[in-house]
């Protein structure tokens, strides 16, 4: 048994209070409905699950029946919750990243260092996901970047193209083509995560491979754009 407890508009008098809960309980999925009529709440016993679409169409025109305002925050928390949950590994990623990068160069500090040893270690780590399983890899990642929806293929080299650009970093060997390689692949996948967000879509993040389980969130697209702006602030430097 389900108890549910859903907030009903349009209710004045005892006379209403009694048609609510006739009206509920002719759907098969309630067996007990009792009304607060002072809250203006009516709390169901279900034995099972019913939309609030359904129970509308079962009242009078002048009663609204709604969720009650806590369920529906909670839901939304335990959603938040599952999402945050998911992106942990991505987190954690970053901040032992960012952390490596750091303590490299405590002693000597220049941002630019840090930068090229924080983008090298980004590609290096990230790709690393990607060798586990690449044609999975490839798979996902066509679901939203627009070069690999167009060249299949492309998924299938992008690991590569990831190490490649991690090893020139970390080597400091051909550091602005490396920078110009990182503008144009992360804003092309850029845009397309930027579709996948806009249009609400329920699409797996391939930035860590197939091997675990990431939801396209804004967090991809913030990854995304912190590698950008340190290429364009690095290519702005050096020139």
């Amino acid at each position: 048994m389900l108890k549910q407890t859903y907030t009903v508009s349009g209710m004045t008098c005892n006379g209403c209070k009694n048609s609510v809960e006739k009206s509920l309980l002719k759907f098969n999925e309630i067996v007990e409905a009792t009304v607060n009529l002072e809250k203006k709440q009516v709390e169901v016993l279900l034995n099972d699950e019913i939309s609030v679409q359904k129970l509308q169409s079962g009242l009078a025109d002048k009663f609204v029946i709604s969720e009650k305002k806590e369920q529906v925050d909670n839901a939304f928390k335990e959603e938040e919750t599952s999402e945050l949950k998911q992106l942990y590994p991505l987190f954690l990623i970053f901040t032992f990243i960012t952390s490596a990068s750091i303590l490299i160069h405590f002693r000597d500090w220049q941002i630019a260092e840090f930068m090229y040893t924080f983008m090298g270690l980004f590609y290096v780590v990230f790709s690393f996901f990607k060798f586990l399983d690449v044609k999975g890899f490839a798979a996902s990642f066509a679901m939203y970047d627009p070069l690999a929806k167009i060249l299949p293929k492309y998924g299938l080299v992008y690991p590569f193209i990831e190490l490649s650009l991690g090893l020139c970093f970390l080597m400091h060997f051909q550091i602005i083509p490396a920078l110009i390689f990182t503008i144009v692949i992360l804003g092309i996948t850029t845009v397309g995560v930027t579709k996948s967000l806009l249009s609400k879509q329920s699409i797996k993040c391939a930035c860590l491979g197939s091997v675990l389980n990431l939801p396209m969130t804004k967090a991809t697209f913030i990854e995304n754009s912190i590698m950008i702006f340190m290429a364009i602030f690095m290519i702005v430097k050096l020139v």
